[in-house]
């Protein structure tokens, strides 16, 4: 436990510093499809598709109305100690496959909807959700940046399908695709949700345009453009920062210890300071907290709590990894309020131990890193 706790201040220790408590809560995964349905869940299970433990196929879908109003509540109760409420980075994925128009295209050719169209898809027609996401953006309490076109490596999961990959088949019939794979399957990836691992150098192409393309999306869908850029599940080609700076993108998220895939399964290990610049000038952002309350067998309110103080303690940003599916109960209503419970205890905690914390967004935080840089020059 002692080399543990050494372990996470010396992670926390090179790279950009701060006197200042700044507190960032970044959320993966919203507007991506996961699981459907109860029933789709059951029979994927039953058919063997799936395995019963994993908490994303469980509970993890596109939100409702009512999971984003009660996630509003509780973040809006906390007023840091710079007069602005607890706020959420929704790290967004802008789009998702149209199996319909895939499949009447013999899987030939892939098609992508705007995720408000897939939650037409999910809810219907009238649904208010995309409402209900511009009213948390006006209160301040959520800010979207972007995920990726798609939580999905196109260009893997379409050989698979054109390959007739009987398990796949299978998940896509489901409208489904959250798939670990093994040796067996016909692909070379270790799962389809990774959009940009890498095996076949030329799906560099794929992916770029997937970059384009949702940046687009991003803006038609918000209002503004993205700045902020998270790759989905951690493989991505470093080449890609170029597309994604030449499109809008200013600061990057990367794991401080980057596994870079390089095509024919070639990597290379990329180490990265938090706060550093890469040769586009885009600025590297990295996470030291883990807020995960829909995994079981873990007190992550204390756990989250301890990687704030070694942040704090080492005079740096606290910046929270925590998933949607952490504050999701469409499936099963039990899980947002377990999750809800959670966070609400943590924010609590956070503002007693910390009342001058300031609740920030991740491309609040990179502006305030980029402009202590430049005064600095």
């Amino acid at each position: 436990m002692i080399i543990n706790e050494f372990k996470r201040h010396v992670s926390n220790f090179p790279g950009w510093r701060t006197k200042r408590k700044l507190l960032v809560i970044e959320s993966d995964d919203w507007g991506s499809i996961r699981m459907p349905t109860s029933i789709d869940r059951a029979q994927l299970l039953e058919k063997g598709i799936i395995d019963e433990g994993n908490r994303y196929n469980r509970y993890d879908t596109l939100a409702k109305a009512d999971d984003l109003e009660e996630l509003f509540e509780v973040l809006s109760r906390y007023i840091g100690g710079d007069g602005n409420p607890a706020v959420m980075t929704p790290v967004t994925i802008t789009g998702n496959p149209d199996f319909e128009k895939i499949k009447e295209e013999n899987f030939e050719k892939y098609y992508a909807e705007p995720f408000p169209e897939t939650l037409k898809r999910y809810y219907g027609e009238n649904n208010n959700i995309m409402e209900t996401w511009k009213q948390g953006m006006k209160a301040g309490v959520f800010k979207p940046q972007f995920h990726g076109r798609e939580h999905l490596n196109v260009a893997e999961w379409m050989r698979s399908l054109q390959n007739s990959d009987k398990t796949n088949c299978i998940a896509f019939d489901h409208g489904f695709w959250g798939l670990r794979l093994g040796d067996g399957d016909n692909t070379r990836i270790s799962s389809f949700q990774a959009a940009f691992d890498l095996y076949d150098p030329k799906d560099l192409q794929v992916q770029e345009q997937s970059i384009i393309e949702g940046l687009h999306m991003f803006e038609t869908i918000f209002g503004y453009r993205a700045i902020f850029f998270v790759p989905p599940n951690g493989p991505f080609n470093n080449s890609l920062e170029k597309t994604a700076y030449e499109y809008g993108i200013k600061y990057i998220s990367k794991a401080k210890r980057q596994i870079e895939p390089l095509g024919w399964g070639e990597t290379r290990t990329v180490f990265h300071i938090p706060g550093r610049q890469n040769e586009h000038g885009q600025l590297i952002l990295t996470r030291n907290c883990v807020f995960e309350p829909s995994e079981e067998g873990k007190d992550w309110v204390s756990s989250c709590l301890s990687d704030i103080k070694i942040a704090f303690r080492m005079r740096k940003p606290a910046v929270i990894s925590t998933h949607r599916v952490n504050y999701i109960g469409a499936l099963e209503e039990s899980n947002r309020k377990r999750g809800l419970k959670q966070l609400d205890e943590l924010l609590s905690a956070i503002m007693k131990n910390w009342p001058d914390v300031e609740f920030i967004t991740s491309d609040q935080l990179g502006d305030i890193i980029a402009g202590e840089k430049k005064m600095s020059k």
